[in-house]
């Protein structure tokens, strides 16, 4: 939006309505804002066009939007149903954790070995061997 603001372009072209907002408030939000600032907003494959002086177009785009809400609203239902049920029947979700021993990652990069060396001995990816020594700063 702030590119927009700025006037660096004349348009925003998405395939689909839903690619643009989250909700259809924040969706509808975004548009007028794109239409005050006079850059068109096009849906592609809806046939939605903010440039079109028809009052139709403006009530497809509310209609594309209420619809998009609700095709994210029914996926996030369906995988918050599909998580609840693989945990009842036991299954475990998320990355596996890695079993290696921390004090041998110490020792070989106390030993001088780098990074990569020592991911390799271990078989573990080097951003574990960083971790499991407590170098990396949270940004």
């Amino acid at each position: 939006m702030e590119d927009a603001r700025k006037r660096r372009f004349d348009a925003v072209l998405v395939w689909k309505l839903d690619r643009w907002g989250r909700s259809v408030a924040d969706s509808i939000r975004g548009i007028q804002e794109l239409v005050s600032l006079e850059v068109r907003f096009i849906a592609v494959t809806q046939n939605i066009d903010t440039d079109q002086s028809n009052p139709m177009a403006r009530f497809l785009l509310h209609i594309m939007a209420a619809f998009a809400e609700l095709e994210r609203e029914l996926i996030r239902e369906r995988t918050i149903a599909g998580v609840r049920t693989a945990r009842s029947k036991g299954k475990v979700l998320g990355r596996p954790r890695r079993v290696f021993r921390r004090d041998e990652v110490i020792r070989l990069r106390e030993e001088g070995l780098s990074w990569r060396v020592i991911s390799r001995r271990l078989g573990i990816p080097v951003t574990t061997c960083i971790d499991a020594c407590g170098v990396r700063k949270s940004s």
